[in-house]
């Protein structure tokens, strides 16, 4: 009811009484009214309320403006077309739940129609006879994500299905029973059968179909995954492993397979929506404690720093590139720990400043370059939104007061499991890998992910994300869930590199590089000794490939120093490699022939050497890298065998007024 019928109602029911009492009552009354419209707009969760709801519908927009309207053709019509791959997604039905949400909230037949074509696409082009429907329009692609297309058909079925008409209700209901009871319960027989984000997604997806389908067996299969879930959380951070080939494989040090992108954006949704909704006490202060380990990981404006992670291939920033997103987990469990709510209000507005024209881009920097977006992400991290919004009345508070870790950080941090070392001091916030735990799958090369003792991710909190990293080749380990490098493919990792006629060499590749890390109180030094290995992990000859890299963060500058051997560049070339982030548009000064000065919105970068710095020439005046989806300035500093030392030094400087 809104204010005036309130207040008509109300006066209509005071006839009799005296008028002074009445406009007593009355202004008593409007007051009331007036309180509650603003506690309408000052609820806690108001904004995270809006914010999702926004990206859902300019999402869903979006991907409706792309969806082929052609009856007469059923290999593609409801089909999402994807303005970046010459193909078709064969997980694209998985919309189907965010249009359905909207049909049912907004009663636009627009939605409803964009649900129905989408998921009669899938049926006519990727389901299979055993129930699965396959990631790829090929009948022998990969089944394993039948799971999440179950869930995003059971969850619009469960919030939504009224808006089916009985037929068509009764016809998908039984489709997910196919589903469920032919090839998930086949195949999902353990947690661990593959990557763990399948099996520890299982455990939500099988207690939702259990109860939709009032099937107990499948209710079964979620208990049994679920007693198994403690297992496979690292100590002392409670980080999530499973995410390598195989999932238990050791690394050289010793070291578990983790993800951060995967495990934050599906796995830990899986183990939240299952332990909440039948209230695992146990499971719950486990999921505290790994969600607290891994926000860790989360950069202040809310990117997911995954530059070291075993899937970084599919790092986008904000995310992995083909799961869900973080806020369900992060959102549901901010009563437990308030900066859960800031992770999940703070990525949604990274996603939403990444999104245009009605599409999530992979990366902050996709429009800055030109590069198209791939839908995938947009039809995946929809499902999110229309899930925390069908969960909004449940939810505690959830507002961005509290900060994140990493934004009241001081000091520096080994995590012994993944031996990285995340580094705070003033406005720097550093990361430094020498995790040695390589994801390979049978038809890829080695997916190298930064390590080597490479500082990964450089953050300042005035100007932002300054140094990120990618693989160190790019490689597309899932070709029809990726989208190819754009131009030169040119590492983004900060690196030593000498390049001769017989390779590449490079501390990128040094599985067993030595960390030291030391904090004064003023400054903070991290020394690594690592050396010089091309990709089958041959070293320069002799002590050739001996070399020093070192970092220092004081509360006004970071410096980046590396050393070779004098006979690593006797007769060759070495080179400093520090690909600054820089979307094009930023003006880029070379002041000297030492010192480069880069232009952002909140300040003057100042890259400032002991040596000759260069920027190597580009066709777009930068450089791109689809991991993490960033641009960059790609500075050089040559070592010689004059100078085999040189130092970067690193600051920002106010803008003149």
């Amino acid at each position: 009811m809104d204010r005036r019928k309130f207040l008509e109602s109300m006066t209509a029911t005071l006839a009799g009484i005296s008028l002074v009492s009445q406009s007593t009552w009355l202004l008593a009354v409007a007051g009331a009214a007036e309180h509650d419209d603003a506690d309408a707009t000052a609820h806690p969760n108001h904004y995270f309320d809006k914010l999702t709801k926004s990206l859902l519908v300019d999402w869903c927009d979006g991907m409706i403006r792309r969806q082929v309207n052609d009856p007469g053709d059923p290999s593609r019509h409801g089909a999402l077309i994807c303005p970046a791959c010459s193909h078709i997604h064969g997980r694209c039905s998985d919309a189907l739940y965010p249009f359905l949400h909207l049909a049912h909230v907004t009663g636009d037949k627009k939605y409803l129609d964009a649900a129905i074509n989408v998921y009669d696409w899938a049926e006519n082009n990727v389901s299979q006879p055993d129930g699965s429907w396959t990631n790829d329009i090929n009948p022998k692609a990969w089944r394993g994500t039948t799971i999440f297309g179950a869930i995003a058909l059971a969850e619009a079925l469960h919030y939504h299905g009224e808006v089916l008409d009985d037929e068509r209700r009764a016809a998908w209901t039984k489709r997910l029973d196919e589903a469920v009871g032919g090839y998930l319960y086949r195949d999902f027989k353990k947690i661990d059968f593959t990557n763990l984000n399948y099996g520890m997604t299982g455990v939500y997806g099988f207690h939702l179909f259990g109860r939709l389908l009032g099937n107990p067996k499948y209710t079964q299969r979620s208990e049994q995954f679920a007693k198994r879930v403690k297992e496979f959380f690292t100590q002392p951070n409670s980080l999530l492993w499973g995410e390598g080939k195989p999932n238990d494989n050791r690394s050289g040090r010793g070291l578990l397979p983790v993800d951060l992108g995967y495990n934050v954006e599906e796995s830990l949704n899986g183990v939240v929506l299952y332990a909440l909704d039948v209230d695992d006490k146990e499971m719950l202060d486990l999921a505290v404690k790994a969600l607290n380990g891994h926000l860790e990981f989360m950069l202040p404006d809310g990117g997911w720093d995954n530059s070291w992670g075993t899937r970084s291939q599919k790092w986008s920033y904000w995310g992995s590139r083909t799961s869900d997103g973080c806020q369900p987990a992060f959102s549901m469990m901010a009563g437990y720990n308030p900066a859960f709510g800031t992770a999940a209000i703070k990525n949604a507005e990274l996603l939403q400043r990444c999104t245009a024209d009605g599409l999530l881009h992979g990366g902050p920097h996709y429009v800055s370059h030109g590069v198209k977006p791939c839908i995938h992400h947009t039809f995946a991290h929809a499902k999110v939104m229309a899930l925390v919004q069908d969960k909004m009345h449940a939810m505690p508070k959830v507002d961005s007061s509290t900060p994140l870790p990493r934004q009241t950080a001081d000091g520096v941090k080994h995590f012994p499991e993944l031996d990285v070392w995340l580094a705070a001091r003033g406005p720097w916030r550093a990361t430094v890998s020498a995790y040695d735990s390589i994801y390979q799958t049978k038809k890829s090369g080695l997916l190298q992910q930064p390590t080597g003792g490479s500082l990964s991710v450089l953050y300042h909190e005035k100007v932002g994300l300054l140094l990120a990293s990618s693989m160190a080749r790019f490689e597309m380990v899932e070709p029809l869930n990726m989208q190819p490098q754009p131009g030169e493919d040119f590492p983004l990792t900060t690196r030593v590199e000498s390049r001769r006629e017989d390779g590449w060499y490079t501390n990128l590749y040094d599985l067993t590089a030595k960390v030291t890390a030391k904090d004064d109180g003023q400054k903070i030094g991290i020394q690594v000794e690592t050396s010089l290995q091309d990709e089958s992990r041959n070293k320069l000859a002799g002590d050739d490939s001996a070399c020093e890299l070192r970092y220092q963060f004081s509360g006004t500058q970071a410096i980046i120093s590396a050393s070779v051997s004098p006979q690593a560049v006797e007769g060759n070339e070495a080179t400093l490699v520090l690909p600054i982030v820089s979307p094009s548009g930023e003006e880029v000064r070379q002041v000297s022939e030492t010192r480069i000065e880069i232009v952002k919105p909140q300040g003057i970068v100042v890259v400032e050497s002991n040596a000759v710095v260069s920027i190597k020439p580009t066709d777009k005046d930068r450089v791109f890298n689809m991991v993490p989806g960033a641009e960059a300035i790609p500075i050089l500093i040559k070592l010689s065998g004059d100078k085999p030392t040189a130092h970067c030094q690193i600051s920002v400087l106010s803008l003149p007024k």
